[in-house]
């Protein structure tokens, strides 16, 4: 067994009787019908199809998103949770967009059709069309001027500074225990700032690249391919665009397999011409919505406070979304149903919180955030009824423990709660923080918000890729994790204490 006894006697004295109490889990009864309905009577499965393969890709604003939206919704009904609804969380200035239809070849020196994605929110072909390819070397305001006048009609090919070379380790993997021994360590005083101040190469680039799109409205050329993605796999990504603007150029991203192919081609001299259709809808959809559910509290001194489980439902547009993250999403709807089944009772209330707009900048968590707990530098009503959330966004592998996010006083609580699932793996808590996912939104004002450590898989490898898919699941893992968030939820919703808000952030400094 691996624990972490980190500063509990001194997170005793600094929280009194709310960290003294916190020595209390769900009995063994509880656990081993939790186990038994997670582990042996799993729907993992079923949910899983359906938010990959019937739910499909899942773009904010898309037409697809609000499809998918109803179609969940729906299913949370059937499972009978209470209240379940997709609700309003943010404005989105990008506006809705889809694909309807993508098509690219190489027709010169020879055909040769490739696998391609466009790039969100970019534009259309004028139908079918076709093009000599150039190289688009820009990597100064001056270098514009080169091509001014010369890239009409063009399809634009922009370097890569990517190359593949032959990797010898294995296309998935398992934390090893070393890797899990050095997340143990306290890191405070070595880990850089998540707040740090923007570049100044950030902040040159972001202007070079306003200059470049601006340069592309007025030039015309016929159409952008960027080098994204390996193994013949095109990823998924966006461009700058606000709802109302004229129509961005289309731009494509290529693996780099066949882009660089194209730009060898080209820098021998050769003569390369494609021929295109992209077609892309635009809608004037400017919402972000959440999907909520239920199972009441019945308290009536906690009913109010909220355990809130979550992860973002929207996705990119290639693919179906699956490892980023319908991963998450199944587990926690698959959390609830394993309560819900059992008839469990929690004092507080567990709420589901399925996000939308993660990728483009946690829009639904924020939306969350500013509607219930914090906005305006003040607190609102919610935020001293915030028990805890748990994330999941790290693909689909097993959880190997959570990130405390150095609040020493939450150590107590889950060592108390982990108690009966070590056993499915769930040894490790880590004091250190973790990033780039919905948690944050909680965590930058001291809430008791945490990601889980995640066993990796291929899950570097194939997120924000057309190759997201059902295929990328572990099914034997999201059931055992999902085992363990429902574990999880159901103490955190009856012990009698409550994690304290990290008195090390101030919360009163919004970060966004």
């Amino acid at each position: 067994m691996k624990k972490l006894f980190v500063f509990v006697c001194v997170a005793v004295f600094l929280f009194g009787g709310n960290a003294a109490q916190a020595q209390v889990s769900e009995s063994p009864e509880w656990a081993s019908r939790i186990k038994a309905e997670g582990l042996n009577r799993s729907q993992v499965e079923e949910i899983a199809q359906f938010l990959t393969d019937y739910a499909g890709s899942r773009l904010t604003a898309s037409r697809q998103k609000r499809r998918a939206d109803s179609l969940v919704v729906a299913k949370l009904q059937e499972f009978g949770f209470s209240n379940p609804r997709a609700a309003f969380a943010m404005d989105f200035p990008r506006g809705g967009w889809d694909v309807v239809k993508t098509y690219a070849a190489m027709v010169t020196p020879y055909y040769c059709a490739f696998s391609v994605n466009p790039r969100a929110w970019s534009g259309s072909t004028d139908g079918l069309v076709k093009g000599e390819c150039m190289l688009f070397d820009v990597n100064t305001k001056e270098d514009l001027e080169k091509y001014r006048g010369k890239v009409a009609g063009k399809i634009l090919l922009i370097p890569s500074t990517r190359t593949y070379d032959i990797n010898f380790e294995p296309l998935a993997s398992r934390y090893t225990e070393e890797e899990l021994e050095v997340l143990l360590q306290d890191n405070r005083g070595t880990a850089r700032s998540r707040y740090g101040r923007m570049s100044m190469d950030y902040r040159a680039y972001m202007e070079l690249r306003q200059l470049i799109n601006e340069f592309y409205a007025a030039e015309k050329p016929l159409c952008v391919v960027n080098a994204s993605g390996s193994f013949n796999v095109p990823g998924s990504s966006g461009v700058s665009y606000k709802a109302g603007d004229p129509e961005p150029v289309p731009e494509i991203a290529m693996p780099i397999e066949d882009h660089g192919r194209m730009v060898r081609l080209l820098e021998k001299g050769r003569k390369v011409e494609m021929e295109l259709e992209l077609i892309n809808r635009f809608s004037d959809e400017r919402e972000v919505h959440n999907i909520y559910a239920e199972i009441p509290g019945t308290d009536p001194k906690l009913k109010d406070e909220i355990v809130l489980l979550g992860g973002h439902f929207d996705s990119w547009h290639g693919g179906t979304g699956a490892a980023d993250n319908a991963s998450g999403c199944i587990v926690m709807i698959e959390a609830m149903r394993i309560l819900k089944e059992l008839g469990f009772k929690p004092k507080r209330t567990i709420r589901l919180a399925l996000w939308g707009g993660e990728e483009q900048g946690l829009y639904g968590s924020r939306g969350y955030l500013e509607q219930f707990l914090y906005k305006d530098q003040k607190k609102l009503p919610g935020f001293d009824k915030f028990a805890l959330y748990l994330n999941m966004d790290n693909g689909s592998g097993r959880f190997r423990g959570i990130y405390l996010e150095q609040n020493d006083a939450a150590t107590a609580f889950f060592e108390a709660w982990m108690k009966y699932i070590e056993p499915l793996g769930f040894q490790y808590l880590s004091p250190r923080t973790t990033g780039g996912t919905d948690h944050q939104t909680f965590t930058r004002y001291g809430l008791p918000a945490y990601q889980f450590i995640q066993d990796k898989l291929e899950y570097g490898r194939t997120y924000h890729t057309v190759m997201d898919t059902y295929e990328r699941l572990s099914l034997s893992d999201l059931k055992v994790d999902a085992t363990i968030v429902a574990w999880l939820a159901a103490c955190a919703a009856n012990d009698p204490g409550r994690i304290p808000v990290n008195p090390a952030v101030e919360a009163a400094q919004p970060r966004f």
